[in-house]
């Protein structure tokens, strides 16, 4: 038995939820299921536009972002007859990397970025994009599965002229479920809320600010209840919505994040 004995923890990602769940069944936890996203691949026919107008008009710079994205716009590309020319126009960018993944994914398709963050994060991308001159430059974003408006507005204020292709959807199946986790964790009806990826974090407080409670729910989790982060991107998200008491695994994985909250509790 771990240290989360009759604790309510509510997992907010779809994928490996009954694996999570039964984690924190062993250590003494009651598993709350709130699924709030699910992202959803995008057909390669829905990313035909971008991929065209890219390989027709082409870019300066070319950033991505997320591994598994940067591997599906490549197949898409390739599913649409039309890899060796987008690989044509990526390589004679400049290129920009997010993430130890990214930079795999890139490498296989024999791309070397030049410019890589320092942390895995947004933010680490824009350090080391600070002293880059992309006033007029035109870039291509590979984003994941919703816009992020603090990158975007970041690129624009440099002069960028920006393209993005989206190579998933992020989509809120159960929008009840968000409403009334956003509830739970003001009322204090939860001990811990564990969040596996960023576009979590945003549903929740989007939901939170349309009722004017997102000051209130960062509070609650500050206060109330743990938020539980699987890594940097999550934890940088959290925190830009005012959330800084964050419990975050050494290794960015699903158990672990697990592992790391009964941690959190010992002693509790």
């Amino acid at each position: 038995m771990g240290n989360l004995t009759n604790k309510r923890i509510a997992i907010a990602g779809s994928r490996k939820m009954a694996e999570m769940g039964t984690m924190i069944e062993k250590k003494g936890g009651i598993p709350l299921e709130r699924p709030l996203q699910e992202t959803v691949k995008c057909t390669p026919e829905e990313m035909k536009k971008e991929i065209e107008t890219v390989i027709d008009q082409g870019t300066d710079w070319s950033i991505f972002t997320t591994g598994i994205g940067t591997n599906t716009v490549f197949e898409a590309a390739e599913s649409l007859g039309l890899l060796n020319e987008f690989k044509q126009v990526i390589g004679q960018s400049h290129i920009a990397s997010r993430g130890y993944k990214t930079v795999q994914a890139l490498k296989k398709y024999g791309f070397v970025p030049e410019v890589v963050d320092g942390d895995g994060t947004n933010a680490g991308l824009l350090n080391a994009l600070q002293e880059q001159d992309l006033h007029e430059k035109s870039v291509f974003l590979q984003l994941h599965g919703e816009p992020v408006p603090a990158l975007e507005n970041w690129l624009e204020e440099k002069g960028a002229v920006l393209s993005y292709v989206l190579p998933y959807k992020t989509t809120v199946p159960q929008p009840d479920v968000v409403a009334q986790l956003v509830d739970e964790v003001i009322a204090g009806d939860v001990e811990a809320v564990l969040f596996t990826a960023s576009p979590q974090v945003r549903v929740l407080f989007q939901e939170a600010s349309k009722r004017h409670l997102a000051a209130e729910l960062a509070s609650a989790f500050n206060e109330k209840a743990v938020a539980g982060s699987v890594g940097k991107v999550t934890t940088g998200t959290l925190n830009e919505h005012g959330v800084t008491r964050i419990v975050a695994p050494e290794h960015e994985r699903m158990g672990a994040l697990v592992v790391a909250v009964d941690e959190y509790f010992k002693g509790d």
